[in-house]
């Protein structure tokens, strides 16, 4: 029996380097960077003072919300889902439901490892003070972990799954795979899925306390995050969201829709924190084991991948990620495929990383581009003792790729990879 065809029909996405799909594709094709010094991290004594966080001006909000929601309204993270969420629904050519009834075949699975922490923040000094009734209503939608499901479930009159995943640094690309999933099995026609995560210092303490995080580029923020590179010395941390609209192809067909790209299978799974895997590093066989079921999902081998967008954070793990890689798909030196890490550019986005990631792999499919790694030009030894340079672009190169991976890996060992293909037009 046939699988179901599942494709992607819009796109959105909020970056350090580009707040609308036009900007940051733009960006990546150009290796700009969105990582900025952050004076408030200078001030609360950081050892990492510089961040990846999206610019924009107040009054952009007013383009997704109206005065009622912007009242009160203290979340970064929820600012940037429904932003990349909006967009993808109407670059998909979908207009808001302003009927009673809901769109019983259209459903949001959009993740986040937390949700307005500064909103949370702001509610514990009013609590801690005895001005509990000052609160206001919207403290709760703004602080729950399901808030941005909710609120993008509203804004489009869903009636189908509104739900929130929580994996770590595999959210984004976990909440694809589900949505993907609910669609193959014929739960729904149209899925908005993405993740997003927080701009902020309670978000990003934890790391530089844990001195992960780079403390050598506070003077020089463009060369700070430095994936696949000798000289890596930890992730920048970053924010943002992603967001696709999955959709299954008959559908998608019916309504006359343009198609970026398919998605062809994927496969997530755990480590269980055994075999060398624990709450911060991976299990390797884990690793390679959810590659290797992503492939036989799809329906492809190892050899008609042409590229993989890997979850590379400019540590030390960057090496075993590549092997890993190697071992996975049994391809070594001028055989491996190519190979990128948009984190050079966007920092490490955390729970957000997964999908605007996504964005960035169906960008490369849909405009035949590999993006350059930038920062890399001091190459891991240990990486290129197991595939040549050749295959780590350094600068973006016109490519026609058919095929290429995407995974994620995440604290609590877990793994998410999924296998994008090309849309050709088929009349």
């Amino acid at each position: 029996m046939s699988k179901r065809r599942v494709v992607i029909t819009g796109l959105g996405v909020v970056s350090p380097n580009g707040i609308s799909l036009r900007s940051f594709n733009k960006a990546i094709q150009k290796g700009e960077s969105g990582i900025r010094f952050e004076k408030e991290l200078e001030k609360l004594k950081f050892s990492c003072q510089l961040a990846g966080k999206p610019i924009y001006s107040d009054d952009y909000l007013n383009n997704y919300f109206n005065n009622i929601e912007l009242r009160g309204l203290n979340a970064s993270g929820l600012e940037y889902g429904v932003i990349a969420g909006l967009d993808a629904w109407r670059d998909a050519g979908f207009e808001l439901n302003n009927s009673d009834e809901p769109l019983w075949d259209v459903g949001v699975i959009f993740g986040t490892g937390i949700l307005g922490v500064d909103k949370f923040r702001e509610a514990i000094y009013k609590v801690d003070e005895g001005k509990v009734r000052r609160l206001g209503s919207t403290t709760v939608p703004q602080t729950m972990a399901s808030g941005i499901s909710a609120f993008l479930g509203g804004k489009i009159g869903c009636g189908n799954i509104v739900t929130t995943n929580s994996s770590a640094c595999s959210t984004g690309t976990e909440a694809i795979l589900m949505g993907y999933n609910h669609i193959l099995t014929g739960q729904a026609e149209v899925i908005l899925a993405g993740s997003t995560s927080d701009a902020s210092p309670y978000v990003w303490g934890g790391f530089d306390a844990m001195r992960i995080l780079p403390n050598k580029y506070n003077d020089n923020e463009s060369k700070a995050s430095r994936p696949m590179s000798a000289s890596a010395s930890g992730f920048v941390p970053g924010s943002g969201a992603g967001a696709l609209i999955i959709e299954s192809y008959e559908h998608a067909i019916k309504r006359g829709a343009k198609i970026y790209a398919e998605i062809l299978g994927g496969n997530s799974n755990s480590g269980g924190q055994r075999n060398g895997g624990s709450m911060t590093a991976p299990n390797s066989i884990a690793v390679q084991k959810c590659i290797k079921d992503a492939i036989k999902n799809a329906n492809i081998t190892a050899n008609d991948i042409d590229a993989i967008n890997g979850h590379l954070t400019a540590t030390s793990k960057d090496s075993t990620e590549i092997k890993n890689w190697c071992e996975a798909l049994n391809r070594y030196g001028d055989d491996f495929p190519y190979i990128n890490s948009l984190k050079g550019m966007t920092g490490h986005c955390l729970s957000a990383s997964g999908s605007i990631e996504a964005v960035a792999t169906v960008l490369e499919l849909n405009n035949e581009y590999i993006f350059g790694n930038i920062n890399c030009d001091d190459l891991n030894p240990k990486i290129t003792a197991l595939i040549s340079e050749k295959s780590i672009p350094q600068k973006t190169i016109s490519y026609q790729a058919n095929i290429i991976a995407k995974a994620s890996f995440g604290f609590g060992d877990v793994n998410a990879c999924i296998i994008f293909k090309k849309y050709k037009n088929e009349k």
